[in-house]
Formats: C-alpha cells, structure tokens, sequence
C-alpha cells in the first residue's frame, strides 16, 4: 500500500505533537489515532519514491557501481590512452554537455558526453610550483612525467631557469611517452594544436621555454651552444632518448599528427606545402627541412599533410605517421570545412591512430590533445570553444569503440580551465548560447535593462558579433569590447557571436580551479577524489607497469 505521499510533513509533525502531549496511552506508545488528513504508515511504504523515475534511474546506477568489477593490478592494462582537453574546465564540460543534448533536440541538461559514463571520476588540481593559475606548459609536465615544475618549461623539474638554456642539463624528466618507447610498446600523439605547442610538445622535449618551437625562436647563444629547438627535439626523438640513456635502443615515436608544419620547414617559399597560405610557410631560419629529415629517417613512414593524404592511410600495413595538416594550428572543429587541402577531424585522427598503434602486440600508449577548446575561450567564443569539446567527446568515443575495458585504461582530463562561466537562472532546456528566459518563460534583463546571455567570461576581448563566422581566431581582428552592451536584437546563439566580458584585456585568461579527471579500464578506480595533478602520471605508470617494463627491457 503506497500511502506516504503529501501527508508524510503534516504527519511528522502531528505524531511529534502526539509523542509530547499529557495522554498516558500515546505516550507511551507513541502511537493513538492518527490525527484527521493524515494517514497510516504501514511496513514497507517508504519504498513510494520509486514512483519517479528520478529515483528509480539513481537506484540502477547505484546498483551498477556496486557491481562494477576492479582491474587492481599492476600492469593490468596493455595499453593507455590519455585525452587532455586543454582548457577543459568543469563549467566548459557542463556547457558543452548541453549545446550536444540540444543540438541532438533534447534540452541537454540530461545528455551525457562519452567520458561522463565513465565509472570513475575525480578532481585535479592544477596550479603550477611557481603560479597559482597555470599554463599548458607546467600543467602537461606533471602529467606526463609525474613531477609539478614551473610556467612555460616544458620536460624538465622546477630547478630550471627559464629560458636559460644552460640550466635544461641535468634536470630533465622521463616521461610516460618515453617509459612506453623504452618498454617496447608503440606511442603516438595527436594535437589539433601545432604539435610543437605546450602540450603536445611535453610529452617528448625538454625546453626552457615553451616558445622555442623552432630554431629561429630560440636566443642567438642557445643556438651557438647547439640547443635543439622543440621541432628538431620531435623529428630526432629517437636519438634524443637513446643519447640519454647507455646501450637504449628504441623505434621513435610510430604517429604523430598535428598542426604547426612552419616550425619544421625553412623560411623559404620553394618549401611551401601546397595548401600554404603564407607566402612563406616556413619559419626555420636553419635551412633545415625537418619533414625530408624523418622521411630520410623512417624510409618506411608515411608523411602526409591533408585529408586526403590522411583517407589514403592503410592502418593495417602502416606502421609509421607523421601528419601536418596546417601551417599554424589546426582549425576549430566548426571552421574545419573551411580549410583549404582539408584535414581530418580529431576523432578522425584517434581511430586512425589506435589502428596502427594496436598493431603493437606489446600495446601502445597514446596521447590526445584537443587544443583548440583552449584557443575558442581565449579569443571569448563559447562557440568554438564548446563544439571542440564536443569533438574531443566524439573522440573518446571512437577510442572506447575501438578498445577494450579489460585491457586498455583511458583517462580525459584537462590541464587547467578558463574563466568562463554559466549564469543567471535560465529554466531547463533554454538555449546554452541564448540569452536567460527564467522559469516563468520571461526573457530576463539586468539592472541595467538589458537582456543577458547564460555565458560568459571574467575577462577578455568581450562583446563580438560576427554573424556565422565559425572561426573564433577572427575576433582579434576587431576592437576589445568589454562590459555591457544591448543585446536585444543580437543572435547571441550564432557561431560568431563571441561573450560579454567584464575586464578588458587582449585575449581571456586561464583560471586555476581543479578541473576533472574520468577514466575506465584497469586502474580506473585509482582515480578519485581531489588530487595533484602529477598523480595522473602515477595512474597510468601503475595500471601499466611502465617503469617495470621498461627496466624489463633494459635488463
């Protein structure tokens, strides 16, 4: 019988006043007639809440977690995939979580990106040794080597000076990608970035500075000295390592792909890829032409540099990758239509990279980053910032399609967040990008009037309306608008539409709150709670035994 309904608050409160009142029967029983409008309480029926589905949803999933089986052990996984959406904070996640449930014809408060189905979550914190908010640098470092150093070095602990190249020398880190190429296991890494930037770049050079990407950023000493720059450090990785360590013997990194082709060509227009869109593509002021370099390197590799270079990779007779699809950074997801050669999308470029990786028999560990949700907030636009996360959900997907949860851990992350917000109170289903319509379906305004959008940033280049332009980089060309402005008649929904802000400065910045952690796959269940961001690192090195292999192999 289902009878605690309504009446469950007037009949506490009536039983309450029973227990304390002068009649000797009620009070010792603590029971009598109950009062008029109330009714019996009878064995069992607390269980009425399961008449929601609210209720009964939470139940499944409660039920589901205590069944979930735990791979604990060491080395259980053959292979690890990390996903870093750069700039990827809690609010970015939330947003892009329901600009997908929308653009699908939900309301999207109720979607789910692919990684928030993952069994096990947690939170990072990200500040660096030296910053309380952060850069990619610094962030991606302890990532992947498992060590918190400072802003803008990139490989090497918080002793380095930056940009004095001297001191790089005896304060380099090892880093997860290198562990896995010493253990014998195929690696790759994937950025919509340039693949010299911040992150990617983390994973395989050591650099005072983040900016020396090629040889003509770096100072006229480290360049006598014979410093390599972060691009040379890329193409001659397999040297790099074995120089570091006696008797090593490695293959190199087996797919790389990315933007960033100016930082491995010479300043010279005979050297221009066809799709260039500078008169000169290259910026290597060495006469260097680091892509002849690896293809001399890795006769058997295949170099390519748009999409359809990309399409005609044969994953199962391909054993080596190096992409460069872009002079600069890739595009944004929503601009990619627009390139000139075109180049595939990151999840394009996840399951083509998993095909040739699994090919491994000694597994493989790969790192993917969605650089440009970063770049999207920095230039103020919501837009482009939210369809790359929706990307790099896509991506997620694409790894766990083309994967297994018993043999392959897989974490997403991010290396820090923006200050981009979610606010007002907008009632459920209301447009992510819109203005705030309330619960009582009336458009909302401020103090001051005007209508306000559900989104925006504490700082930044601020108001921008740029119609359907789809690449968000456009708004540096326009004046910084910050502050207030009439939005009345102003499609805040639309791809060039780009936040209200209310410091003015020439691009948004990073904010240092923790940013989350989702992972499946052995070893998953040792992330959870609040952690340092260096821990991820300790993670992946234990559910894959990477440091154990690698001795292994050394021995």
């Amino acid at each position: 019988m289902k009878t605690l309904t309504k009446t469950l608050l007037a009949l506490a409160i009536t039983s309450s006043l029973t227990a304390c009142s002068d009649d000797d029967d009620n009070s010792q029983t603590g029971g009598g007639t109950p009062p008029t409008g109330a009714v019996e309480i009878t064995k069992g029926d607390i269980a009425t809440n399961t008449d929601s589905p609210w209720y009964t949803d939470a139940e499944q999933a409660l039920q589901s977690t205590i069944d979930r089986p735990i791979n604990a052990k060491r080395g259980g996984a053959k292979n690890v995939i990390l996903f870093v959406g750069d700039g990827m904070g809690v609010s970015t996640v939330t947003a892009a979580r329901i600009l997908d449930g929308q653009l699908k014809g939900g309301s999207g408060e109720e979607n789910s990106l692919s990684f928030d189905a993952f069994p096990y979550a947690g939170l990072v914190k990200t500040y660096n040794v030296d910053a309380q908010t952060p850069d990619s640098a610094g962030t991606m470092t302890a990532l992947i080597s498992g060590v918190k150093t400072d802003v803008g070095v990139i490989g090497v602990d918080e002793d380095v000076i930056r940009g004095d190249y001297r001191t790089v020398a005896g304060n380099e880190l090892m880093t997860a990608i290198e562990m896995a190429e010493i253990a014998g296991m195929a690696t790759g890494v994937i950025s919509t970035a340039r693949i010299t930037h911040a992150t990617p770049a983390a994973t395989y050079a050591k650099s005072a500075d983040r900016n020396w990407e090629d040889v003509s950023d770096l100072p006229d000493e480290a360049v006598a000295a014979g410093t390599a720059d972060i691009a040379d450090q890329l193409v001659h990785f397999e040297t790099y390592l074995e120089s570091r360590i006696d008797g090593l013997d490695v293959d190199g990194l087996d797919v790389v792909m990315g933007g960033g082709r100016r930082h491995f060509l010479p300043k010279d227009a005979a050297y221009n890829s066809p799709d260039a869109v500078s008169s000169k593509e290259g910026d290597r002021t060495d006469g260097r032409d680091l892509t002849a370099e690896w293809q001399a390197k890795y006769p058997s590799g295949t170099y390519v540099f748009d999409q359809n270079g990309f399409d005609g990779i044969d994953a199962a007779t391909t054993s080596r990758v190096f992409g460069l699809f872009n002079e600069s950074h890739m595009q944004y997801e929503a601009n990619r239509g627009n390139d000139v050669a075109g180049e595939p999308s990151l999840s394009q470029m996840t399951a083509k990279a998993i095909d040739i990786l699994d090919n491994n028999d000694n597994g493989y560990l790969l790192v993917v980053e969605a650089g440009r949700i970063d770049h999207g907030h920095h230039a103020g636009s919501a837009y482009g910032a939210l369809t790359d996360t929706i990307e790099l959900s896509k991506a997620v997907e694409q790894a766990m399609a083309l994967t297994s949860s018993d043999d392959t851990l897989v974490m997403v992350t991010a290396d820090h967040s923006h200050v981009f917000t979610i606010a007002g109170y907008p009632r459920r289903g209301n447009p992510i990008l819109g203005k705030v319509v309330g619960v009582d379906g009336k458009q909302a305004t401020a103090a001051d009037g005007k209508p306000y959008t559900t989104l925006g940033y504490t700082n930044g280049r601020g108001f921008m309306d740029l119609g359907n332009e789809t690449d968000a980089d456009a708004g540096y060309d326009q004046p910084i608008a910050s502050g207030r402005h009439d939005l009345t008649e102003v499609d805040t929904t639309a791809a060039g539409y780009h936040q209200e802000a209310l410091v003015p400065r020439s691009s948004e910045t990073h904010a240092a709150e923790d940013v989350g952690v989702y992972a499946s796959g052995p070893g998953a269940h040792l992330v959870t709670g609040t952690n340092e961001q260096n821990y991820l690192f300790h993670v992946m090195e234990y559910a894959a035994d990477l440091s154990g292999r690698a001795q292994a192999a050394l021995d």
